[in-house]
């Protein structure tokens, strides 16, 4: 059984740091890129960023660069969104995803998804 398990979400006030994993099973974790997502309430849910097993690169939606770094651990089969300098409009249940997109924020191109974890922040 395909498994995602997003965990690490919380509220926390602007300015802080906090970190999302994603633990995959059921599939072959390295020839598939991991990607994170998020929803805000009445938004689409947008790509925030993808890294891919294999070989590690890494893609960022513009407003998390610098403020975002995603991760991998091939061991545990683990995907890490390490997250600083928040702000309330980073506030969304965010996604972990499991696809081979050939273009990384397209949501259509990924195959298994997580049930999410909320992320709030206040300012």
């Amino acid at each position: 059984e395909v498994q995602l398990m997003e965990s690490g979400g919380d509220s926390v006030q602007a300015g802080g740091s906090l970190r999302l994993s994603c633990a995959a099973s059921g599939f072959n974790f390295n020839d598939y890129g991991i990607g994170w997502f998020r929803q805000a309430p009445g938004q689409e849910r947008e790509g925030v960023s993808l890294i891919a097993i294999h070989d590690g690169s890494t893609y960022y939606e513009d407003s998390v660069k610098g403020r975002f770094t995603i991760s991998s651990d091939r061991a545990k089969n683990t995907v890490y969104l390490q997250m600083h300098s928040l702000k309330p409009e980073d506030t969304a249940v965010y996604y972990c995803a499991a696809g081979t997109p050939l273009v990384w924020y397209d949501l259509s191109e990924y195959t298994y998804w997580g049930q999410g974890t909320q992320v709030t922040v206040s300012a």
